[in-house]
């Protein structure tokens, strides 16, 4: 009995934090400066509680960001679940694009603490890199993608999404078609799609006598 006690503490307590998380991502997109005793009420927690998972702004908005690139790389697998390989890539396209718009409204609560945490940049690559690894193996292994490409390729091909400005009212056609023009990209030389592997001419491969 103590034990399922614990364990319902244990789940009421990450439900908190995680509520904490989404209320403070919209809060903090709408204005860096959003009060923490504001986020903390909205969020319907108490003081003690809110100051007990972060102690401070720069803790909050830290998580924050871990949180929501989590959240983004663990739809990779989920997707890959129940979608064919290059769809699930191309819908998980889409979704890193929908977070590179909200982060944007996180800007300028991220640039006051990036001055005092020099492993930002780490805290959002590095689960961004194992889902683009993920989503590339399952279709190299599917022939749906050119079986060359690297993640670190990959995320150079998509640079081009934080350059669209998140304020603008076009901004989702945009990033559609830019991630479009990417997809055809990954796709040209798929052995799946019937075409030469990358470096092969047409003439190139088994039985056709050459090297």
């Amino acid at each position: 009995m103590q034990e399922e006690k614990g364990a319902a503490l244990r789940s009421d307590a990450q439900r908190n934090r995680e509520r904490i998380l989404e209320v403070a991502l919209d809060e903090l997109t709408r204005a860096a400066d959003a009060p923490l005793s504001m986020i903390a009420k909205k969020a319907g927690v108490g003081q003690g509680t809110f100051y007990r998972n972060f102690p401070n702004r720069e803790a909050l908005v830290l998580e924050v960001y871990r949180y929501e690139m989590q959240q983004v790389a663990d739809t990779a697998a989920r997707l890959l679940r129940t979608r064919p390989p290059d769809r699930a890539l191309r819908e998980w396209m889409d979704r890193l694009a929908q977070y590179a718009m909200a982060k944007a409204g996180l800007a300028d609560a991220l640039r006051k603490t990036t001055s005092t945490h020099g492993s930002l940049a780490q805290i959002g690559y590095t689960p961004v890199s194992q889902a683009v690894t993920l989503l590339l193996t399952a279709n190299k292994e599917a022939g749906t993608i050119r079986p060359d490409l690297t993640p670190d390729d990959f995320l150079l091909a998509i640079a081009g999404l934080w350059q669209i400005d998140p304020h603008t009212t076009n901004w989702q056609p945009r990033a559609t078609r830019l991630l479009d023009l990417v997809m055809d990209g990954l796709r040209a030389g798929a052995r799946g799609a019937g075409g030469p592997a990358p470096g092969e001419s047409e003439g190139d491969g088994p039985g056709t006598g050459r090297p």
